[in-house]
């Protein structure tokens, strides 16, 4: 790090931390910044014991002197902005809401303006700053094609016990999806790691080398061509749901990007699609606990009225 940015942390072992891993130790005395970021500090030689870089598992003794270099916060470049955000709950260490098909979640590739992250900085209020300057308050993401409940953090405490329990799969995931055809099994679970796609950078696939990935899944009606389905992430990998209906041979209903069949627009399917534009897929309820309290809360989005439209449309199609 530049020396010009950057600020030197000073800790000492006790006699209470004998025996206790670094990256512990770090974890329990830094509580504001997240386990992966102090890794990262780790891994990157910024963290010394008696003034010689230390892995992680290295055990402290008495008296250990432990320095850890941060970076200084850089100011964020990002403009507020005015944008109605549907609320479902928020206190002064987060707020839950439910996001709309159309929003994406943080500043990327080609998307500088009109984010979630600018409306929330619209709001004038404080979020955590775990994440970086571009993701404030920012904990776990939703596609921008997809819309429902999301959690955000006020503080950087919050952020990392809510990351906490999203790395360590104590949080209920729910999605609502329509897809191409139906599942010959009813119900079933899919598990099939995931990885960035060879050749197309932009895409997800299932590859033996990839991450492991689980998605339960059931089918709640059946129509013409298409199917209707309640799913839970049992992981949270990137288009993981996406990825796995693809791979089961049951694409999201509008997801060309991983290859969902055009339908005839003159058929009564056609039809009935035609008023939906995106992909149908829905982020429905998300259950954790609150950072604070420790209370399990249970939020629920309901379908946007575009996806109610399809599905009252597709029913109209069933003989």
């Amino acid at each position: 790090m530049n020396e010009d940015a950057e600020r030197v942390e000073v800790l000492l072992a006790g006699a209470g931390d004998r025996d206790l891993r670094l990256d512990l130790f770090l974890a329990r005395s830094l509580p504001t910044h997240s386990r992966s970021q102090i890794s990262r500090w780790v891994r990157a030689g910024e963290v010394t014991v008696q003034g010689k870089p230390a892995r992680a598992s290295y055990r402290l003794q008495e008296g250990d002197e432990v320095r850890l270099s941060l970076p200084e916060p850089v100011s964020s470049d990002l403009l507020p902005e005015h944008h109605d955000l549907d609320v479902l709950h928020e206190d002064d260490q987060i707020l839950v809401l439910s996001k709309a098909a159309d929003m994406v979640v943080h500043p990327g590739a080609g998307v500088s303006t009109g984010t979630l992250v600018h409306a929330l900085l619209g709001r004038g209020e404080r979020w955590s700053t775990i994440g970086g300057v571009h993701r404030p308050g920012i904990v776990h993401r939703l596609d921008r094609t997809t819309s429902g409940v999301m959690v955000v953090a006020r503080t950087d405490a919050a952020h990392r016990h809510l990351s906490e329990q999203f790395s360590e799969r104590t949080v209920t995931k729910i999605y609502r999806a329509v897809v191409h055809g139906c599942p010959q099994a009813k119900r079933g679970l899919i598990e099939a790691p995931i990885g960035r796609h060879r050749t197309h950078r932009s895409r997800m696939a299932v590859r033996d080398e990839g991450r492991p990935a689980s998605t339960r899944y059931r089918v709640e009606e059946v129509f013409p061509l298409l199917s209707y389905l309640r799913l839970q992430l049992l992981t949270g990998r990137t288009h993981q749901i996406r990825v796995h209906l693809s791979e089961l041979g049951h694409p999201l209903l509008g997801d060309r990007l991983y290859g969902a069949p055009e339908i005839d627009p003159a058929s009564s399917v056609g039809m009935a699609t035609a008023a939906f534009s995106g992909v149908a897929l829905h982020a429905e309820r998300l259950t954790f606990q609150h950072p604070e309290t420790g209370e399990e809360l249970t939020f629920t989005a309901p379908l946007p009225a575009l996806f109610q439209d399809l599905l009252a449309a597709l029913r109209r199609t069933i003989p």
